[in-house]
């Protein structure tokens, strides 16, 4: 399992699709908070905080994740050498989980980077070192585990085609079912209990609730229940060829 995850990383690093990733989540991000002249720039704003990395992150990721997801196993099934994985002595989750920690990686070391914004805004407040650090890293906790689930819901919708394109559009739409679907589903029900229920199932309300600093256990259990729910379609549909 070792020796595909570093294979597959390898593979990231080796094409144009990793560095891809992480300057386009960092130029995306840094002009939004430093250079466009609009309420979320940080220099505009008059405070600090790194509110706008976290509210943009999501919707960037959206489509980054995808991006990196997409030939996990399209390409496998494409070039005809998902047989010859599996024939591998490695079992089904062994290789699940080694492409699906290897796109999670990639993610992690596009936010990476995003350290010196924090050290940016730490030095530029008032007095040196004026903002919600419990807060700030709470809401680190909460964007590496929704890019987790992203990347989760980016290797089922590979499993399911040959085709990268195909791969990356269901991917896409999936991740936005999960991410805001339920938000604006909820609208439609009635007030009360049952929205609230609805609500939790998405994932923009746990990755709300752990960006306020509070680490709770239901949120975690969300986010690593949901990862797993995807990885066991994954592996479901992995299965299905030998029915």
């Amino acid at each position: 399992m070792i020796s595909l995850l570093k294979k597959e990383i390898s593979d990231f690093l080796s094409s144009l699709i990793g560095y891809l990733v992480i300057a386009v989540f960092l130029c995306a991000v840094g002009l939004f908070m430093w250079v466009f002249p609009i309420d979320m720039n940080v220099l505009n704003s008059g405070y600090a905080n790194l509110d706008a990395l976290f509210s943009l992150a999501p919707w960037v990721f959206l489509f980054l994740c995808p991006a990196v997801t997409m030939r996990l196993f399209a390409e496998e099934h494409r070039n005809g050498t998902i047989e010859w994985l599996m024939t591998k002595p490695l079992g089904d989750w062994q290789i699940i989980l080694a492409k699906f920690l290897a796109g999670w990686i990639l993610t992690l070391i596009a936010i990476l980077p995003t350290v010196v914004y924090y050290y940016s805004v730490y030095q530029l407040g008032s007095p040196t070192g004026n903002l919600d650090s419990g807060s700030i890293f709470g809401s680190y906790i909460g964007l590496m585990l929704l890019s987790g689930c992203y990347v989760a819901i980016g290797v089922f919708a590979s499993s399911l085609t040959n085709n990268q394109i195909i791969s990356f559009i269901t991917a896409v739409f999936l991740s936005f079912i999960m991410f805001i679907g339920f938000d604006s589903l909820s609208g439609l029900l009635p007030m009360g209990a049952i929205e609230h229920v609805f609500i939790q199932f998405g994932i923009n309300e746990h990755y709300l609730s752990i960006s306020r600093g509070v680490v709770d256990t239901r949120d975690l259990l969300y986010f690593f229940g949901l990862i797993g729910v995807f990885l066991l379609f994954t592996k479901t549909k992995l299965e299905s060829r030998k029915w």
